[in-house]
């Protein structure tokens, strides 16, 4: 079993946190294993969790149609910070998210992508502490590892803002043509 192969088994398997209870299904990830981007959210919700395919609902193909405009549909790894679904779609709990951050972890070692893009506050959050939406939203850091890392809007709040819209498909067309 390659490592990653054992990586998915062990996500698959994992009941390291209550979330495991109450998951239809694990949503690993999705896109090719050599991105030069890495897209995270914070959690799936009921869509992925039926589908186990991450960004798959409203907000999900909203996501999609803006990486598709940027050139880069073929070119990301888009997963979670949090692997299972939170009941109610709440947003997951410290606890959570530090129990996750291992395996996300272990797919960016696998992957080795240019820049990590944190879909929303609290997955930018889980990558960069110090993050604030307000005022890094498509801002590009250097994070410990050396990796590059910019945090957007989540599409679930462009969906209640439509204005940001042309902002994020700015930001990722930028991000194509750095990264991509």
């Amino acid at each position: 079993m390659d490592y990653k192969q054992k990586l998915n088994a062990d996500i698959l398997w994992c009941e390291r946190c209550p979330l495991h209870a109450t998951r239809t299904n694990v949503v690993v990830g999705e896109g090719p294993l050599d991105a030069t981007i890495v897209v995270i959210g914070e959690a799936p919700g009921a869509n992925e969790d039926q589908e186990g395919i991450p960004f798959c609902g409203r907000s999900g193909n909203l996501l999609r149609e803006l990486l598709e405009a940027a050139g880069l549909k073929d070119k990301v790894f888009i997963t979670n910070i949090v692997k299972c679904r939170p009941p109610e779609n709440r947003d997951p709990a410290p606890n959570e998210i530090v129990t996750c951050l291992m395996f996300l972890k272990r797919q960016i070692a696998i992957i080795k992508p240019k820049i990590i893009v944190g879909v929303g506050r609290i997955s930018s959050q889980a990558i960069r502490s110090d993050f604030k939406m307000s005022e890094d939203n498509g801002k590009i850091f250097k994070l410990k590892n050396g990796m590059d890392f910019m945090g957007i809007y989540h599409p679930a709040y462009l969906l209640r803002d439509r204005s940001k819209i042309d902002v994020v498909k700015g930001q990722l067309i930028k991000l194509g043509d750095q990264y991509g």
